[in-house]
């Protein structure tokens, strides 16, 4: 399960080019899986914490240390479960995305009929103005309003995992960009609904977030009382859960792929008893980890994990986009497209320069500190190590890397073979069957 990004971002660029940019690609996926993983299972960890207050009628303290506590424990546990053999990690998450959409549409249902008519928001506070707030201390209300695109950006991220397992399914060409269409178009539809129904439905403000600390629980709580929000509140642990199982799987397989040459192959190995590549998942997990223990130190710097996740994963979707146009008709790039393809025209080169405009002006947004005036405990990080792991990884490749990284590599690769090789060979042989064959 190789990259996308990584792979397509090697193939269209000229050699003289593709480990340079293959090299930065694959440091950028993987700095934005591995805050992707951290920062989900920290939501993770302060949901259930989250459950436990209002289990206990607010009557309970939750400390950094047990988020903290908590977090490092759950991601061990997914580092065991993804150590398990590839055939019981499906059967772990085939159906979570069935409680994802169940839990979704009882939750907009429950909440609709639990709240009073009287109590809900008019149609100017959930869609004008008037419902906006800006507690940023300093920026006006323009800026504050695209901070809030923010948990949108970070949710909407790795927008190509169902072309990480297209070599599993039949006719790939079809299934796999329909099925991220359909997926985001689906998930950006009902999850628009559901903040609709949620803001609908929040009543005061000054009730927010609550002493679980949750606003989203905490109105559930508010409308549905004790019982019935943890019970609806459960589904969506698990699939939280879920998420953090399957971003760690890929996470992991990216760490895998990119590691069978920068570091010459420790990490790029299978384990022969459960076929999955173990050293590359306990790396993964425990990088995770570590952008965590920052909540310790200051939660304005974990925080700045979720701006560094959406960073660093949409950067690596464009630079394939900007070089597919740049080196359209090198001789070295032969692109061909599939069948989902909106050609060279107006329209696809419309699509991919509004794609990359965005993308470049959301990072500029997310490296802006939420709060003013700016301190050194505010301070947003999420740029500093965006472009840290950039520049550092850019030396590593400069100083030594360049001596052994020759750029993503196919599976087909077998006792030194090139994949033209590969294809050449196969001809041959193929051509003196048919000739054996002949008369």
């Amino acid at each position: 399960m190789t990259p996308v990004r990584y792979t397509a971002s090697a193939q269209l660029t000229p050699k003289s080019h593709r480990a340079r940019v293959g090299w930065v690609v694959g440091w950028l996926n993987i700095l934005g899986q591995v805050a992707g993983v951290s920062s989900t299972e920290f939501g993770l960890a302060n949901m259930i914490w989250a459950a436990v207050v209002v289990g206990k009628g607010g009557n309970y303290e939750v400390t950094q240390g047990k988020v903290v506590g908590l977090f490092a424990g759950l991601l061990v546990l997914h580092g065991i479960l993804n150590s398990l053999a590839t055939r019981h990690l499906a059967r772990l998450t085939t159906g979570f995305v069935f409680v994802n959409l169940g839990a979704t549409f009882l939750i907009i249902i429950v909440l609709l009929a639990t709240t009073p008519r009287s109590e809900m928001h008019p149609a100017s506070y959930v869609f004008g103005s008037a419902g906006i707030v800006n507690q940023t201390g300093g920026w006006n209300t323009g800026i504050a309003f695209l901070f809030g695109l923010l948990s949108v950006q970070w949710t909407m991220t790795d927008y190509d995992a169902t072309a990480h397992i297209s070599e599993e399914v039949r006719r790939a060409a079809y299934a796999a960009p329909s099925a991220i269409f359909i997926a985001v178009i689906g998930t950006g539809l009902i999850g628009w609904l559901l903040n609709i129904v949620v803001v609908l439905c929040s009543g005061p403000l000054e009730n927010l977030p609550g002493p679980s600390g949750s606003a989203f629980l905490e109105i559930m709580y508010l409308r549905m009382g004790k019982t019935g929000s943890l019970i609806l509140w459960t589904p969506v642990c698990l699939t939280a859960f879920f998420v953090v199982q399957t971003a760690l799987q890929a996470t992991s397989r990216t760490v895998y792929a990119f590691s069978r040459l920068p570091d010459r192959g420790y990490f790029g190995q299978n384990n022969k008893t459960t076929m999955t590549p173990i050293r590359a998942i306990w790396l993964s997990t425990v990088a995770s980890i570590l952008p965590g223990l920052l909540d310790l130190a200051s939660p304005i710097a974990a925080n700045a994990i979720f701006s560094l996740t959406a960073m660093a994963l949409d950067l690596s979707y464009i630079i394939p986009i900007f070089l597919r146009r740049v080196f359209q008709n090198h001789p070295d790039v032969k692109f061909k497209p599939g069948p989902f393809y909106m050609g060279d025209g107006i329209i696809g080169k419309a699509c991919n320069t509004i794609c990359i405009t965005w993308t470049l002006f959301i990072c500029v947004i997310f490296s802006l500190p939420t709060v003013r005036p700016v301190t050194p405990a505010n301070m947003n990080y999420a740029s500093v190590i965006t472009v840290g792991v950039m520049v550092l990884s850019s030396l590593w490749y400069i100083i030594g890397a360049h001596k052994h990284y020759i750029g993503p590599q196919s599976n087909l690769q077998e006792n030194s073979k090139s994949v033209d090789e590969i294809i050449v060979s196969s001809g041959m042989e193929r051509d003196s069957k048919d000739s054996k064959g002949t008369v």
